[in-house]
């Protein structure tokens, strides 16, 4: 994760991820704080991604992967 998510972003993201990926659980997000090759997996097992799809997605919410 990128320096900013890392001082604190991290809810306000957190509720950005909640709001376009409804499946995810609150123990999903726990776990892929600070470990976005932990939320690139779950975005790609329960949605059925791809890994460039997840990573515009995640643009699109404002994140820098």
């Amino acid at each position: 994760m990128n320096e900013d998510i890392a001082k604190g972003g991290w809810k306000q993201l957190k509720g950005k991820l909640k709001a376009k990926w409804g499946e995810l659980t609150e123990d999903d997000l726990t776990q892929a704080e600070g470990n976005l090759d932990y939320l690139f997996g779950k975005l790609q097992s329960q949605y059925g991604y791809t890994r460039d799809e997840v990573q515009a997605s995640l643009r699109e919410l404002g994140l820098d992967v």
